[in-house]
């Protein structure tokens, strides 16, 4: 596992300073803007934040699931054609796992992170619960 973890930080490290880099940071950027979005909407309609719901509410997680593959899922899709294309260039060949980890991390991490956090911040500041 340590030896996964390296291999994916070597990879997000390669990428920082090579073609198509800014995409490592418009990716997180759309993804934040989706969360916020959705996390602002969360608030209005009273749900509580998303990311600890979907352990703690049973009831509702697959369309919870639903709902966020719908806002970030395009997100997704884009980082990982992006890194297709850059392991193209620059790698010459094409590591799948490491097309979904990059994309997960680029994509997914920063919605799941964002949009609870939106909603627990709009809560508190409207006197929510």
């Amino acid at each position: 596992m340590l030896e996964f973890l390296s291999l994916v930080g070597d990879a997000m490290a390669e990428r920082v300073s090579g073609p198509m880099s800014v995409r490592l940071y418009v990716q997180p950027l759309m993804a934040a803007f989706f969360a916020t979005r959705s996390g602002l909407k969360d608030a209005r309609e009273g749900n509580p934040p998303y990311f600890w719901s979907l352990f703690s509410g049973k009831e509702h997680r697959r369309a919870q699931l639903r709902d966020g593959w719908k806002n970030v899922g395009t997100v997704f899709i884009l980082a990982m054609v992006l890194d297709v294309v850059y392991q193209i260039i620059v790698q010459k060949a094409v590591f799948p796992i490491e097309v979904v980890v990059v994309a997960f991390i680029l994509a997914i991490l920063p919605y799941l992170f964002l949009r609870g956090i939106v909603t627990r911040i709009v809560n508190l500041f409207t006197g929510a619960a």
